[in-house]
């Protein structure tokens, strides 16, 4: 499994939380893209997710501030 360091993808104003959910919700529309095209993956989806993320082809965008509300 790929274990890349966090500082790898993540920049100081981003939180481990936003990667994590970032990485997660990229790997799954991998695999849901992989299983509508009936593609069989060689490498898991969050390893490929991980890669977007590396070569910036994804970025991880957070909000500002937060509303009350």
């Amino acid at each position: 499994m790929l274990k890349p360091s966090e500082n790898m993808i993540r920049t100081p104003h981003r939180s481990y939380y936003s990667l994590v959910i970032a990485v997660a919700q990229r790997a799954r529309q991998i695999a849901e893209k992989a299983e509508a095209d009936g593609v069989i993956l060689v490498e898991k989806p969050v390893d490929l997710a991980v890669h977007d993320f590396m070569d910036n082809k994804f970025k991880i965008i957070e909000p500002t501030s937060f509303e009350d509300g």
